[in-house]
């Protein structure tokens, strides 16, 4: 029961080759249409700052938008179109000033919208005729702030692995993650699945396979890895440790690096996203180990005014079982030190409102005794966001 906005990555190849037609095509975020261009033409791009997802709401009529467009060759042209979701209409528009031969331009202004669904389209055109446009869907007014979505979907992908091929074995992941996972789909509905003793191209395989799916805008995912984990001072890099991955891999090819991970879940589409590690180094996933710990406070707001303020804006969030260092496996059957107090903070199943928060999971992970679990954001993440477990009604 909370509201969660989806925004997705768009990749726009550089160069579309037409002749005297216009090409008009339609992806979730990006609008291209060229007329009549003579030869290979570019086309700008365009990347919003604010609002960052595809679909946002906001209790004020009045708000900030922020984008800049790029192009190969000069900008010749850039308007902001404001307009009505349901009907198509156009509200107006405003020619944005732009710098003579600027080839990076930001945009940066405030527009008023109209109570209800709006469109924020910025059209950017070039010198040689390319043009682009990207939107951007805004509710406003105080009732769309409490809307959730009856058909909304949490998933949780779990990676376990205790049986190596060149590393020495483990007790616990494989009976960590499927409790966890058992402890999500029963309390909370999450709908999961877990991956056990996969080798390097099998992790891989599988985040790109959930990178493909088709989420809606109030989806969650919870990432869970456990396992070995590796850092590398000359690198500078940490690694989660698949089943193949070789002891003595000096170049760590056979490894997976936190580099490459961060950068993978980063682009998977679903707007919230939270990454739980249990691995020797896990904390290195954050370049400078940083800890950014969210603020809880509700107030007076309804559940469903609270879940809508915490989730209305990108998530790329973690949690590490510790820093720049091993952490213990724990005894055979009972769960590692950081599974045991993660499983705790699911079974208090958030308390009197029944929402479990980021900041409320913390306070049980720092009652480890050998080692200090990390937590933060990386990628995309935006300021104030937050990944929560809602109890099943």
């Amino acid at each position: 029961m909370k509201t969660i906005y989806a925004v997705t990555f768009v990749i726009l190849v550089g160069y579309y080759p037409v002749a005297s037609q216009e090409l008009r095509t339609r992806t979730n975020e990006v609008h291209v249409s060229m007329k009549e261009p003579r030869s290979r033409t570019s086309v700008p791009v365009i990347s919003w700052v604010s609002p960052r997802m595809e679909f946002s709401n906001s209790a004020e009529r009045q708000i900030e938008i922020e984008a800049t467009v790029q192009s190969d060759v000069p900008i010749k042209s850039i308007k902001i179109v404001l307009g009505d979701v349901s009907s198509g209409a156009s509200r107006g528009e405003k020619a944005v000033h732009v710098v003579e031969n600027s080839v990076s331009q930001t945009v940066r202004q405030k527009v008023s919208l109209m109570e209800g669904s709006n469109y924020i389209e910025i059209v950017a055109e070039n010198s040689n005729g390319g043009t682009v446009s990207a939107v951007r869907n805004v509710l406003v007014g105080e009732d769309v702030l409490s809307a959730v979505s009856t058909n909304r979907k949490d998933y949780a992908l779990f990676f376990a692995t205790d049986n190596y091929d060149y590393w020495t074995d483990l007790v616990n992941p494989v009976y960590d993650a499927n409790t966890i996972a058992n402890e999500l789909k029963e309390k909370y509905g999450f709908e999961t699945e877990v991956i056990e003793n996969a080798n390097q191209e099998e992790v891989l395989v599988k985040i790109k396979d959930y990178s493909k799916r088709n989420y809606k805008p109030q989806d969650q995912l919870f990432i869970f890895f456990a396992g070995h984990g590796q850092f590398d001072e000359g690198f500078s890099e940490g690694y989660v440790v698949a089943k193949n991955s070789l002891e003595t891999d000096r170049a760590k090819t056979t490894y997976i690096s936190h580099s490459n991970l961060r950068s993978y879940i980063n682009n998977i589409s679903c707007s919230h996203i939270l990454l739980t590690m249990d691995v020797c180094f896990g904390g290195t996933l954050d370049p400078v180990i940083a800890r950014a710990r969210a603020s809880d406070s509700k107030d007076e707001l309804t559940n469903n005014e609270f879940l809508a303020r915490k989730l209305s804006k990108k998530t790329r969030r973690y949690i590490t079982s510790g820093g720049k260092e091993y952490v213990s496996d724990g005894i055979v059957g009972k769960h590692s030190p950081f599974a045991s107090r993660l499983i705790e903070a699911f079974k208090s199943r958030g308390g009197d409102d029944g929402i479990l928060t980021m900041s409320e999971i913390i306070p049980y992970l720092e009652k480890i005794k050998l080692n200090e679990p990390r937590s933060g954001s990386f990628g995309d993440d935006e300021k104030g966001s937050d990944f929560v477990f809602v109890v099943k009604q």
